[in-house]
């Protein structure tokens, strides 16, 4: 089934004519808003609904969390990555997404949107306009606003009723009388679904009595005096409703001060976050290495932090890190703990730069995926507070991100950092160098010009007039050769040379640098890119022998580092120098292997170039009906990008050639059933038919 849905919170209850209405709602409008309290179930309920509706959308049914967001400026990114946009086009943010949805049919939710209900509402408005078969469910605790909006307000489970008892029971692993000491806990809770979480937490550690008792000492009391907690704006705290934030008082009150400290600070992470990290950031004072990790085991037990995922990550829900965030603040530790999570996670950035070039890659390039939205944050407060660390922090990931297709944050990280930061030599010639790959994937080729220009400039700069005279960082071995940095600003360079039809250009002003500089292509990076960018100008040359010789020459040194993303590139130009020399078997194995690691990557623009390498040598070979099929796969991956198809100017040209061949042999109204078919099914099912090799279509 296409679409991306979170698993389900085992923990649903109840909410049968709550669920009936939104369902009803979203065959009726297009537009449907489940409002509600913090902690009333507003998610649980979306989440139910859409499982439950996802069969009726022919193009599936996608999940968006906001939570995650501290401002607007990355609202359309995320959306657009949600729906498995990796939107490589210039211009408004928007316009892409807006593209992507036009024509499908599909139900997109948007989570917690209520810090961000007027650029939510606006985008919204704007995708209902575009796509007449978009459906949005969204969450918030208010109204967006929106013309045509059909609005569910939830209320808490009905308190003497047998859903907050089942709750209550399932949470806290007892199947208590209803009659007693848990009845009378879902009562004083007014049935609020979180709230009843938090006690049965409690429940497991105390005892229903105890549970019950304490409640009633808090809840009977004056408001001003339920719990030693601080004012919160009505945004947060409606004041109809108080009871949550009383329960989620009390959950303070009972935690230790340890656990109060780091809850206060584990609130400045807006993603999962796993030990280490929090060890990290949140370590400092009482909180050290022995006593941290038993404090967030306690607020573990206590559920105001989720229990860690399989890859040991843990997180909290919005509602409990707004009251750690606000407590914090009032501390007057909210500053310091930032600039702690900002450093951590720049550092993680270096990391993942100098990983990038050997065995651990892959896994750091991974690491940078996972902890997206927190590298996003650490950026967002470097703006404002270090625009040198956060040039440096930008310019460690940015390609990875480019490689990931998150190419608009790149771009928009780089652009506002080099803007603000008066850095010189190494960390700006390297800001530039990824820009200029972010520019010449999106298609900029007059501005990406201008970079590397910019790039090649500055790394003269660095390398032959400042401070990296030393080799520290890549810095040249001496002022007579070209160290890392005027590699790279040379591989940018060719790059943009291949891309624009000038494979001359791209192979002189690689080698010209190579010749110059010392060391092997396995040195580092940017020798490596610099030698696959002259293996591509002589296939562009029809050098074609000499650059099959060098690809394979540095897909050996790839394998023996275990490095994948220059592998991958490499057996992408080993394909179509198969399709040059005839050999199109050749060819479809390299392809297969270039799809392998470009899946691996989560590049889907790499994903469809190799798709469109494969269908070539398919149809050189003859097989028609398979090329129809991966042709159509092709397509819809060059949808995901937001792009029209492109590549390499020799391969558009071959691709032309056979398919008007095969189209020929197996007739047009075969090959466009084909073709269809494969672009309107499931991109992942038709990537996986591409990768198992000769066979059926």
């Amino acid at each position: 089934m296409r679409g991306h849905l979170p698993d389900e919170n085992p923990g649903f209850v109840g909410r049968r004519t709550e669920l009936e209405r939104v369902s009803a709602a979203l065959a009726e409008h297009r537009l449907v808003t489940v409002t509600g309290v913090g902690g009333v179930g507003k998610t649980r309920l979306a989440l139910r609904a859409a499982h439950r509706a996802a069969e009726g959308y022919p193009d599936g049914a996608w999940w968006t969390d906001l939570g995650q967001l501290d401002g607007e400026r990355l609202l359309v990114a995320l959306v657009a990555d949600s729906v498995d946009l990796a939107d490589h086009t210039p211009g408004m943010a928007a316009t892409g997404l807006c593209r992507r949805l036009a024509d499908d049919r599909l139900l997109l939710v948007l989570d917690s949107c209520e810090h961000l209900a007027e650029p939510c509402a606006r985008l919204v408005a704007e995708l209902l306009a575009a796509a007449p078969g978009l459906t949005v469910l969204a969450t918030s605790r208010r109204p967006l606003g929106v013309a045509g909006e059909e609005t569910i307000a939830l209320d808490p489970l009905p308190p003497a009723g047998p859903d907050a008892l089942a709750l209550l029971r399932r949470a806290a692993g007892e199947d208590f009388p209803a009659a007693g000491p848990a009845g009378e806990i879902c009562v004083r809770l007014e049935g609020i679904p979180l709230a009843l979480e938090l006690a049965a937490a409690q429940i497991r550690l105390q005892g229903a009595e105890a549970v019950r008792d304490q409640l009633g000492s808090r809840l009977d009391a004056a408001p001003g005096a339920r719990f030693d907690l601080l004012a919160h704006t009505e945004r947060v705290w409606p004041g109809r409703h108080q009871t949550l934030r009383a329960a989620i008082g009390w959950s303070h009150e009972l935690s230790t001060p340890l656990e109060r400290l780091l809850w206060a600070r584990l609130s400045v992470f807006r993603g999962p976050f796993d030990l280490a990290s929090a060890t990290a950031v949140c370590g400092g004072g009482p909180l050290d290495r022995a006593t941290l990790p038993e404090a967030l085991d306690g607020l573990v037990r206590s559920s105001v932090v989720r229990p860690p995922d399989a890859a040991g990550r843990h997180r909290m829900l919005d509602t409990i890190r707004e009251y750690g965030a606000t407590w914090l603040e009032r501390t007057g530790g909210a500053g310091a703990v930032a600039d702690r999570h900002a450093a951590h996670f720049r550092g993680l950035a270096r990391r993942a730069e100098t990983e990038w070039h050997g065995a651990r890659q892959l896994r750091w390039y991974r690491t940078v995926d996972a902890h997206h939205t927190d590298l996003r944050t650490a950026l967002d407060r470097l703006l404002r507070t270090d625009p040198d660390a956060a040039l440096d922090l930008v310019g460690s990931v940015a390609f990875a991100w480019s490689c990931r297709g998150r190419l608009r944050e790149a771009r928009d990280g780089l652009e506002q950092a080099l803007l603000l930061s008066e850095a010189r030599g190494r960390v700006r010639a390297r800001a530039l160098w990824a820009l200029g790959v972010t520019l010449v994937l999106q298609g900029e080729f007059g501005p990406a010009q201008d970079v590397s220009e910019r790039c090649a400039r500055e790394a003269r700069h660095a390398e032959y007039a400042g401070d990296a005279v030393s080799t520290e960082h890549g810095g040249a071995a001496g002022r007579d050769r070209p160290g890392d940095l005027t590699l790279d600003a040379a591989a940018l360079a060719g790059l943009l040379a291949l891309t624009t039809g000038r494979p001359t250009a791209a192979h002189v002003v690689v080698g010209h640098v190579l010749d110059a500089a010392r060391g092997g292509p396995a040195d580092s990076a940017a020798r490596l890119r610099c030698h696959l960018v002259r293996v591509f100008a002589l296939t562009g040359l029809g050098r074609l022998a000499e650059a099959r010789e060098g690809a394979l020459r540095l897909r050996a040194l790839c394998e023996e580092l275990d490095e994948h993303w220059t592998r991958t590139a490499l057996e992408y130009q080993l394909a179509l120098t198969g399709l040059l020399e005839g050999d199109p078997a050749a060819a479809s194995g390299h392809a297969r292997a270039m799809l392998e690691g470009t899946r691996r990557l989560g590049a889907s623009l790499g994903v469809a170039l190799g798709l469109d390498v494969l269908a070539t040598a398919l149809a050189a070979a003859g097989e028609g009906e398979r090329a129809a099929d991966v042709s159509g796969t092709g397509e819809a991956y060059w949808r995901s990008t937001g792009q029209p198809r492109r590549g390499l100017p020799g391969l558009r040209a071959l691709h032309e050639k056979y398919t008007d061949t095969v189209r020929a042999s197996i007739g047009e109204p075969a090959y466009e059933e084909i073709f269809v078919r494969a672009l309107t099914g499931l991109p992942q099912d038709g990537l996986d038919r591409a990768l198992r090799g000769p066979g059926p279509a």
